[in-house]
């Protein structure tokens, strides 16, 4: 049986800036996580049908295009469709705090903005599956 915490990384829509994502990516793998990268580019429905198939308990979207308020409301509600009610849905990316409140609001976990510590986002990770950092 396998403890550790599986998170997929995606991409949504049409940005094509990826480079955040990566370094995301790395530094969950680094402290221990299992991590999916869907690639650029990805639809709602393709992020949330790669969660389910891997099974993950977390989906991370990096959204640096301005579409965050149609992408985040999009998986979500895919999730709930699909019964992912244990599934946390985080993310990241050029994101305005009043967009940010109102995301948190329908029950998007934690946004982290540019300049946000790995250390940090790690953290809210381990800390929300009831796992201490150790990094």
């Amino acid at each position: 049986m396998n403890n550790k915490i599986r998170v997929l990384i995606a991409k949504a829509g049409l940005d094509g800036h990826d480079r955040g994502a990566k370094v995301i990516a790395a530094a969950l793998r680094d402290a221990g996580m299992e991590v999916i990268y869907t690639g650029l580019r990805k639809t709602p429905e393709t992020i949330v049908e790669a969660a389910l198939q891997e099974d993950v308990n977390a989906i991370g979207i990096s959204s640096l295009s301005g579409a965050h308020m149609t992408i985040f409301p999009k998986v979500l509600n895919l999730m709930k469709e699909k019964g992912m009610d244990d599934v946390m849905l985080f993310g990241g990316g050029i994101i305005p705090q009043e967009d940010i409140d109102k995301l948190k609001a329908m029950g998007v976990g934690e946004l982290f903005t540019p300049g946000s510590s790995t250390f940090t986002i790690i953290d809210y990770i381990k800390r929300s599956f009831g796992a201490t950092i150790n990094v």
